[in-house]
């Protein structure tokens, strides 16, 4: 991000002698030298956000596995529509524990220790589903897999935000969006083709390869020197940024930091701005990205197309919706870091407006569909008025629910999605980095929870338009919320970010 203007002195005197003796290397050659030194980065983030991947399959799993189950000729999983409400939103009662032990376990085991110990309660949430003889082995597996989610929810952002350097910062802090989306994207299509045991078994797959590659990839420099371990974290850093990088002055500029907050911040110091201000906004972000109406949409999102009017099969509108979140995702990661955050998080909250609307109105006036035979609609009965006439299969205004998903999905994973996560990880404070990332995690799946599991009860009682209309207006709110409290980290080392809230001094970020 930041090029010395003249350099360090070398053996020979100052670069800036009269006849040096190599000339300063080309652009190009530049570019080259840089991405050679970074590329063990990028396996790092890989390896690491294989947890999101998991995270991301196992939060849709409800997606096909409920109409699945309501059909069920098996007396003890056929599922009743309370039933199917606690399958789908106790997976986010699980995830708001697993955020409240990364309160703990981010700063008492590391980093990469706590994203690599979720593994444990995944694989056997996942045994547990695939081998399940009684719903409460639904629910136990459901909360198991929950729990590992929002431990790496809260846990790979930090990582990741601490082993990457600012210029690609942007773009690494989106692939735990990117690598959730993949991991939905992934359940979908195998939903297609595999029963909903066999979905369980196959999510088990990523826990197992993420293990055998993040035992092989560094702790976090930051956490190291945390501890004290100072030649291990100058290892860590030399291993990440390459063999022919400078790291002495960002060693020195971390270490520095390291030092002046190396003890756990008070109570007192939690009531100064500077602490409190960036825990808040980061707080308030993940509340509000959950009243957006992201996860009741992806956990409900097959059955909700099953209660609307479509033309083509819910399953395959489904597996389509996820397609364009993947794609949406990877439009972040690479404009992440050059039309900034702020820009992004604008542009996601209103197209998620626009499609929240959209779909409030398709549902209150358009036509109706009947529910099919054999599966539990989410609406049983129209809100408010006369029943519309069925809708022809033959019908184009019946694309309309899966154009208006497409584009609620796109504005989420441009902005909203991936943005509140890096965000997260970039200005809270090293001091309590660990505790207050947990801290979002707990309030997000708390809220998604709350969410998800009224949800049903909101559309039984008023009507699926409902939610659609309260969502809309949520996202008026953030832009509110944008403008007033979000401050514009692109291309600013973590150190800077933390100075800017220490200090007051907007040019940090200008």
């Amino acid at each position: 991000m930041q090029e010395p203007l003249l350099g360090a002195e070398g053996p020979e005197g100052p670069d800036y002698d009269t006849f040096p003796e190599k000339p300063p290397p080309s652009p190009g050659e530049r570019t080259r030298v840089g991405a050679l030194q970074n590329k063990w980065v990028f396996l790092a983030a890989f390896a690491a956000v294989l947890g999101n991947f998991s995270f991301g399959y196992a939060l849709v799993y409800t997606s096909p596995v409920i109409p699945a189950l309501e059909r069920s000729w098996d007396p003890s999983l056929r599922l009743t529509k309370t039933q199917a409400s606690w399958f789908g939103s106790v997976f986010t009662l699980g995830a708001a524990a697993g955020g409240l032990s990364a309160m703990v376990l981010n700063d008492l085991l590391g980093r990469k220790l706590s994203i690599m110990f979720s593994a444990v309660p995944s694989a056997a949430g996942y045994a547990l589903m695939a081998g399940a003889r009684a719903f409460w082995m639904l629910l136990l597996g459901r909360t198991l897999t929950g729990f590992a989610g929002g431990l790496t929810a809260a846990c790979i952002p930090v990582y990741l935000s601490e082993i990457a350097p600012p210029g690609v910062r942007g773009a690494l802090g989106s692939t735990p969006q990117l690598m959730a989306v993949f991991g939905s994207l992934s359940l979908y299509a195998l939903g297609l083709l595999l029963p909903w045991r066999w979905l369980a078994v196959a999510g088990a797959a990523p826990v197992v390869v993420m293990i055998l590659l993040l035992s092989l990839m560094p702790s976090s420099p930051r956490f190291l020197l945390s501890r004290g371990r100072d030649a291990e974290a100058l290892r860590a850093l030399a291993w990440l940024r390459g063999a022919r990088a400078d790291i002495r002055r960002e060693f020195q500029q971390i270490q520095d930091n390291v030092q002046r907050q190396s003890s756990r911040a008070s109570w007192a110091e939690v009531r100064d701005p500077h602490m409190y201000r960036p825990v808040a906004i980061a707080v308030l972000m993940r509340f509000l990205q959950q009243l957006t109406g992201i996860t009741p949409l992806l956990v409900y999102l097959q059955p909700i197309f099953t209660s609307t009017a479509v033309l083509l099969p819910p399953q395959d509108d489904a597996a389509i919706v996820g397609a364009v979140r993947l794609f949406a995702v990877m439009i972040a990661a690479l404009t992440m870091d050059r039309a900034g955050r702020k820009v992004l998080l604008f542009v996601s909250a209103s197209i998620m407006f626009a499609a929240n609307v959209t779909l409030g109105l398709y549902i209150s006036f358009g036509p109706k569909h009947g529910t099919p035979n054999g599966t539990v609609s989410l609406q049983s009965v129209p809100a408010g008025g006369a029943e519309q006439p069925p809708a022809t299969p033959t019908s184009f205004l019946t694309l309309v629910p899966l154009l208006a998903t497409m584009l609620f999905i796109t504005g989420y994973a441009m902005g909203w999605g991936p943005i509140t996560w890096l965000l997260m990880s970039e200005i809270l404070p090293l001091r309590a980095r660990g505790v207050a990332s947990g801290l979002c995690v707990l309030v997000s799946w708390l809220t998604a929870f709350a969410l998800t599991k009224s949800f049903l009860l909101v559309v039984n009682a008023f009507g699926l338009q409902v939610p659609f209309f309260f969502f809309a207006a949520i996202c008026l709110l953030n832009l509110l919320f944008t403008g007033c409290c979000v401050p514009e980290t692109k291309g600013r080392s973590l150190e800077q970010i933390e100075s800017f809230f220490r200090t007051g001094r907007r040019s940090f970020l200008q």
